[in-house]
């Protein structure tokens, strides 16, 4: 449990960061669906305590001992996604949810902190000065099997936030260049399969769409066409709060979720997405910063894999939004409307901090 020694030692800034970033989150959902706004905003709103509620949980308890049941929390989370494709509600044409009452909750985004904590365990007492094949295997399998039971659902764009952790693994652990080759093949050959047998003709659309984004406008291309629309009309200050055409009128589709974003750029212009820009860097930073003053190797493993995530997953989104990465429903991390995504993001956040809190417990 917490020790009060350490408790001093909460990173109250990277908390704060997070918190802000929320906050804008809400202000624009209400903004991006006003005509529905209340149930989502109040939604959110007490996802917002949840969150931070399991922040306070996951810092109280050493990482070391959350290390130590990762195991079993890991295969308690893959039977849940196991049992999802059998028994899920059917939400979008995807088995990805537990629905109780009003709420929803998606596992396999909490399944993404088991699969850190899994791997941190793995390589907490690697000494090999290059990643081995036995742990290229094992970390790959470790990942892989959450990401083919998302994959699944079909959820293709939670599935891909796996695989931030993978790398950031392969990073630390000192990949080989041959190992690249293999992944190279296989993706390739996944790649090839994927577009024959697996994937349905929306989602060739979308890919297709990022190669030739004008070849259907008003079809696959229309998510990429407003979202480009909102972004450009937004100027330098943008039109206004609660005054953006594209979200207002309801041209932007996703627009309090994957697209919030562009909301923030058409309301508050290019200086408003640079100040949510700036947040986010910050955030990064503070992320980053841990890995460097982490006690241990386990720590540096949990604050590298976090920090990879959900900067991985912030990219992806922006790309998606210009047209740079196929449009594949993955959310801003702490911005989008989505309690399972915004608890899953503070949970993980709520280990970087662990990690922060205890670096001189272990020296």
């Amino acid at each position: 449990m917490l020790d009060r020694r350490i408790f001093r030692e909460i990173d109250s800034v990277t908390i704060l960061l997070m918190v802000l970033i929320s906050t804008v989150g809400i202000i624009f959902v209400y903004s991006a669906i006003y005509f529905q706004a209340s149930q989502f905003v109040w939604r959110q709103i007490i996802w917002l305590m949840v969150s931070l509620l399991a922040l306070l949980v996951a810092i109280m308890i050493d990482y070391k001992f959350l290390i130590s049941i990762s195991i079993p929390l890991y295969i308690l989370m893959n039977i849940i996604l196991l049992g999802l494709l059998f028994f899920g509600k059917l939400v979008a044409n995807t088995r990805s949810w537990i629905v109780v009452g009003p709420f929803q909750a998606q596992p396999s985004e909490v399944t993404k902190i088991a699969v850190i904590l899994v791997l941190a365990r793995i390589f907490a007492d690697y000494r090999e000065d290059r990643l081995s094949f036995k742990g290229f295997v094992i970390s790959s399998l470790v990942v892989g099997l959450p990401v083919t039971l998302t994959a699944l659902q079909p959820d293709l764009g939670t599935a891909l936030t796996y695989l931030p952790i993978l790398f950031g693994v392969y990073i630390l652990a000192g990949m080989q260049k041959k190992y690249i080759l293999i992944i190279i093949i296989a993706v390739l050959v996944t790649g090839f399969i994927g577009w024959n047998y697996a994937l349905k003709d929306y989602q060739k659309k979308r890919i297709e769409t990022l190669l030739t984004p004008n070849q259907d406008p008003r079809g696959a291309g229309y998510q990429l066409r407003q979202s480009k629309i909102a972004i450009g009309s937004g100027g330098l200050t943008g039109k206004g709060y609660h005054k953006g055409t594209q979200s207002q009128l309801r041209f932007l589709p996703a627009r309090h979720t994957d697209f919030i974003m562009a909301v923030i750029a058409e309301e508050l212009g290019f200086l408003g997405l640079l100040a949510v820009f700036i947040i986010y860097f910050l955030l990064i930073y503070r992320f980053f910063s841990t890995v460097w003053v982490s006690a241990d190797r386990a720590g540096v493993y949990l604050a590298f894999m976090v920090t990879m995530m959900i900067a991985c997953q912030f990219l992806i989104n922006v790309m998606m939004l210009v047209g740079l990465f196929p449009i594949t429903g993955i959310p801003v991390p702490f911005l989008s409307y989505g309690g399972s995504s915004l608890m899953a993001n503070f949970l993980a956040a709520g280990l970087v901090i662990n990690v922060r809190m205890r670096r001189f417990r272990y020296v």
